[in-house]
């Protein structure tokens, strides 16, 4: 009898041991990866809330399943083939989505030069769970707008110095807080910013990288829209045919991800009188402030130079908007 014991025992162990131990790798995943984009990363629970609410709630799935994981460590039971591929399936899936939330892991702001420099006086921000509302301070009113989608997975008080400028020259401009950091998934969300703001009389919208792909299919749908603003960006579709349409396109010619290349085969994609500001040496991260970003080009200017040139550009172009 005694010498059967331990064979008795350790049989249920190693029937266990690999669902059990990947099981127990999910569970220390779902928990530990939200825990700590939402600890380490302000960009998280300042942005759109559908993220943070996708970790919180994979937290608690975690730490369910780690307690009845817990619970039934002694009680192991067999698997039948069937069962067993899908107890994998399921396994190898919780994997990949935690991957995928932290893939969406957001690029948080970094302040600048401008931002060093103290708080701007002429101007009033307001935020709320899905804008940033940026709003000259004194003086006229302002009568002309700009919603600005930002790239993908930026934080949007990224470009806040970058287009405080803008502001300061008469603009209100609404910078989008948008769902998983990915404009795609909501490229009608310049509608509601214009409709808080019905004060405005001509709108503009804008966007970096995936940004202004979102807000260039905005403006092609919506005729009040009255000029574009693309930075390092290019449409997916043709808007020669939009009437009434006046387009600002600015890129850098270092740029590793909307490369000078993708920027001149959009030149057919444009109405014909855009207007193209080239920044010589500058990058894609360049449009934010967000640092470094991986794929982009090696900048051949400063940050500040060259966001110096964007903004004169941009103030420029809605100027005459």
């Amino acid at each position: 009898m005694d010498s059967s014991f331990p064979a008795a025992t350790a049989a249920p162990a190693r029937r266990r041991t690999a669902i059990y131990w990947v099981s127990a790798a999910c569970t220390a995943a779902l928990i530990a990866v939200p825990a700590w984009m939402l600890v380490a990363n302000p960009a998280v629970l300042g942005g759109h809330p559908l993220l943070p609410g996708l970790l919180i709630a994979a937290a608690v799935v975690g730490v369910a399943w780690a307690v009845l994981l817990w619970r039934r460590r002694d009680r192991p039971r067999p698997l039948r083939l069937p069962r067993a591929i899908g107890a994998w399936a399921g396994r190898t899936a919780v994997l990949g989505l935690v991957a995928a939330l932290a893939w969406l892991n957001p690029f948080a702001y970094q302040p600048g030069a401008a931002a060093e420099a103290g708080p701007k006086s002429d101007l009033i921000v307001t935020e709320t769970t899905t804008t940033i509302t940026m709003t000259p301070d004194g003086g006229r009113a302002p009568t002309k707008g700009l919603v600005f989608y930002p790239g993908a997975r930026v934080d949007a008080r990224a470009y806040q110095d970058i287009l405080a400028p803008t502001v300061g020259a008469g603009v209100r401009v609404v910078i989008l807080k948008e769902p998983l950091g990915l404009s795609l998934l909501e490229a009608n969300q310049a509608r509601s910013a214009m409709a808080d703001n019905p004060d405005i009389t001509t709108w503009a919208v804008g966007g970096h990288s995936l940004g202004g792909v979102a807000a260039s299919s905005f403006a092609q749908d919506n005729a009040d829209v009255k000029g574009l603003v693309l930075y390092a960006s290019y449409p997916l579709d043709s808007l020669r045919e939009r009437s009434g349409l006046t387009v600002l396109s600015v890129s850098g010619t270092k740029d590793g991800l909307s490369t000078p290349a993708k920027i001149d085969a959009s030149l057919e994609l444009l109405p014909a009188d855009t207007e193209f500001t080239a920044v010589q040496g500058g990058v894609h991260a360049f449009f934010g402030d967000y640092g470094a970003q991986p794929g982009d080009g090696d900048p051949g200017i400063s940050r500040e130079a060259a966001q110096e040139q964007i903004t004169a550009a941009t103030v420029t172009f809605l100027g005459q908007l």
